[in-house]
Parts: structure tokens; sequence; C-alpha cells
């Protein structure tokens, strides 16, 4: 299979993206895009850890529920949230209802809300902190992506370091690559930086 197609508007994108039009929208505005804020990555956080063990589509159609759901990924109000809250969010057939996961995300933004009081920035400059140093070529084929790096399994282990959960490396590297921390754009794709 072609790591490169063509969409009916004749721009070549990552496979990935397919014929799908939020897909596309996705791949073309926000995957790889440098991302910074701690609200917006705590979100991203979010989103990734409820994507483990699922498909990044299945998220992103639900994020605009998701979002309603989690009071737009809000820090405070989030790591306000307690058993009602829990309870409305299990019922709640917009989302991914796994308790391990709804639970997390809660803790997260408690531990987040704890990092960032009295430093705005703190898990940016976190998260930032562990970018690798950019490629010097483009990547030909979805075979050369990794899964995990070292800066993903670094990034992983200081973040549980300070509590937070459904973080592992494999999810790291997603953030990583929807985050803008690396380009994993594959040669030949409109956005990729070696286009």
């Amino acid at each position: 299979m072609s790591s490169i197609l063509v969409g009916d508007d004749g721009l070549a994108r990552c496979a990935w993206a397919g014929s799908d039009s939020e897909y596309q929208r996705y791949h073309d505005e926000e995957w790889g895009t440098p991302l910074h804020g701690d609200r917006p990555l705590f979100e991203k956080l979010s989103l990734e850890g409820f994507q483990a063990g699922l498909s990044w589509i299945t998220i992103l159609r639900r994020r605009p529920t998701f979002r309603a759901a989690f009071r737009d990924f809000d820090i405070d109000a989030v790591a306000g949230f307690g058993e009602r809250d829990v309870e409305r969010l299990m019922a709640d057939p917009g989302i991914i209802r796994n308790r391990l996961k709804v639970d997390a995300t809660i803790s997260n933004a408690r531990v987040t809300q704890a990092l960032v009081s009295g430093h705005p920035g703190a898990l940016d400059e976190l998260i930032w902190s562990f970018a690798p140093a950019p490629r010097d070529h483009a990547v030909t084929s979805f075979a050369e992506l990794p899964a995990v790096t070292a800066e993903s399994t670094a990034l992983s282990a200081a973040l549980k370091k300070l509590g937070y959960r459904f973080v592992g490396p494999t999810t790291m590297y997603a953030l990583m690559q929807s985050g803008g921390l690396v380009d994993d754009h594959i040669a030949g794709c409109w956005r990729s930086s070696f286009a």
C-alpha cells in the first residue's frame, strides 16, 4: 500500500487520512502542527489516553462531545469533578465510557492543576522539553515510523513520576506526532517539511 494518497482535491497526503473529510481536515490543519499551551496539551493528553486501544478517527469524531462532557478540558473544571460527574460521564454515549480512562483524566487534571499552579506553561514546557531534534530527511513510508522512541519513553516516565496515568511510551509518541513535536508527514505529502 502506498504511503501517500492524492485526494479528490488534488492534494497528496499521508495515506492514513484516507478519503474521510474530517480525517483529511485533521491531517491538513492539526496533525504535526506545533501545539502549545497547558489547556490544549491537557486536552491532547486526555484524548490520546482515551484513544489507547482504539483508532484515532473514533476519538476525532467524538471530540465535540468529549469537549462538552469535559468542560472544554478546562484544567480547573476537570480537576474539580467528583463522583456525580463520573456517573454523568459514564452515562454519556457520546464519549468512550471506560471508567479507568475517565478516572485517569480527572486525576491527570489534578496533577496538571498542581503542576501549573504558580507556574503557568509548566505542562507545555515539560512536554516540549522532550521534543527530539528535527530530522534532516523525510520519512518515505509508514514502515519507517516508530511506535516508541527514546524521547517518548522518557516523557512517559517523567509524566508517570508526577502521577499521570494512561501516558505510556506509545501514547506519548502519538502525542508527539499529533502535537507537532515530530514531523512524521511522509515524503511527498503536501504538509511534510521536506515537500
